[in-house]
């Protein structure tokens, strides 16, 4: 026998090492099915695991609107290859529905990726070298960590709260001078507004705050700051003021924008998203450009073409744009439904968690998440654990079934005090 088919015939494995420990599911999307196997099975099962929005009477929400943009797009067209960063007027209009017209759109480069999680990836790999580690507050979107060290880096964190549950500037800040003095930059990842998992927005004092600390610090050494834009169109208005501070961040640092169109147009499955970088200089634009083209070349060759070009329908027409904005509007006053019900029960629960003014997620805080995950979980009740919290995606559960939920939380917590 040789050694080849040992190897595949024995014990060891072909895999190289690191391969051949790696789980083959997302943590989120295996409780999602053991909830959805428990529930077909006939029990009774509330399931807030996973990041869609959902009617209340659990089917997927969906905005007719971007239907008829896919709709729109003739066989031939999609059929054929995107270019490999993406169709220029879906770039243009990505541009401009972040940074409007004129002003910051003229610093700005884009190229398309699967969702913002190939955003993410791309920024990952492009502005941090190998070993090095991204900065993230200490409650963050998992796949963060699972990209970067699928790629060879990782992701360190400051606590994200301080005393009075608002952003702890002096942690970000201290996290952010120990990475230019310890490895030279910093690629910084922020999930705001509506934050995923906790569902925190920043205030206008707080990106204030932000954009100095980035401009500051970033006199010292590269920075690139990274806004993962995913649940931003479910924000309030002042929450998504963020774009009135990146002058400021600019004036030292690279912006980079992880936009999709999976959240923002209820459209999960078409993988549709980009990658906008932001930057005072023409040449290092073009750099960026370059660089991150060739990552697309190097991944995933070319987005689905379908998607980028019902997406430019989708914000280029002014009857689909009205249409979806409106469609959006009442999915926002659905979440808000939702949002007022669990404030106003789980205050008077006495749960702790940071201001939730909208968006999919709301983070308990709690002695032990896996503890009280647990506990929920014999009552029926589905949540994701994290280290002194559990994230509740409200995004999937009706307002009749949060009185369940606050009880459910309740008892995980005490469960775990009792622990």
């Amino acid at each position: 026998m040789t050694t080849a088919m040992t190897a595949l015939s024995g014990s060891s494995s072909s895999l190289i090492p690191e391969a051949a420990t790696r789980e083959g599911n997302d943590p989120i999307f295996a409780l999602h099915g053991e909830a959805v196997r428990r529930a077909a099975a006939g029990e009774s099962i509330l399931n807030s695991t996973l990041g869609a929005l959902m009617n209340d009477d659990g089917s997927l929400a969906v905005m007719p609107a971007a239907a008829e943009a896919l709709e729109r797009v003739p066989h031939v067209r999609a059929a054929g290859y995107a270019p490999i960063s993406g169709d220029p007027p879906y770039l243009d209009a990505v541009i401009a529905d972040l940074c409007g017209e004129g002003g910051l759109a003229g610093q700005a480069v884009a190229v398309a990726t699967p969702g913002s999680t190939g955003a993410i990836h791309h920024a990952i790999l492009n502005f941090l070298e190998p070993g090095q580690a991204a900065l993230s507050p200490s409650y963050y979107w998992g796949p963060y960590h699972t990209i970067s060290t699928h790629s060879g880096r990782s992701v360190e964190t400051f606590n994200m709260f301080d005393a009075g549950i608002r952003l702890d500037l002096e942690a970000f800040r201290r996290g952010l001078e120990g990475q230019i003095e310890r490895q030279g930059r910093s690629l910084v990842l922020f999930n705001f507004p509506c934050n995923n998992p906790t569902g925190y927005s920043l205030d206008e004092a707080e990106w204030e705050a932000v954009a100095k600390i980035v401009r500051d610090v970033g006199e010292r050494g590269p920075i690139a700051f990274l806004l993962d834009h995913a649940y931003a169109k479910f924000g309030d208005e002042a929450s998504n003021r963020w774009i009135n501070y990146i002058p400021r961040m600019l004036e030292s640092a690279t912006v980079l924008v992880g936009w999709t169109v999976s959240k923002s147009f209820a459209l999960y499955g078409a993988r549709v998203g980009a990658l906008v970088a932001l930057h005072r200089e023409a040449a290092e634009r073009e750099r960026i450009s370059n660089a991150l083209g060739f990552s697309c070349r190097a991944t995933w060759s070319n987005c689905n073409h379908l998607g980028l070009l019902g997406a430019t329908e989708l914000l280029t027409d002014p009857d689909l744009r009205r249409r979806t904005d409106e469609e959006r509007a009442g999915m926002i006053r659905l979440l808000n439904e939702r949002v007022a019900v669990f404030n106003e029960l789980a205050g008077g629960a006495g749960l702790s968690y940071p201001r939730y003014e909208g968006g999919f997620f709301v983070s308990v805080f709690t002695p032990d998440g896996e503890v009280t995950a647990a506990t929920m979980r014999e009552a029926g009740v589905y949540v994701i654990p994290m280290e002194g919290a559990v994230r509740i995606a409200l995004c999937a559960t009706p307002a009749h079934s949060i009185p369940r939920l606050v009880d459910a939380l309740a008892e995980g917590i005490a469960t775990a005090r009792a622990a």
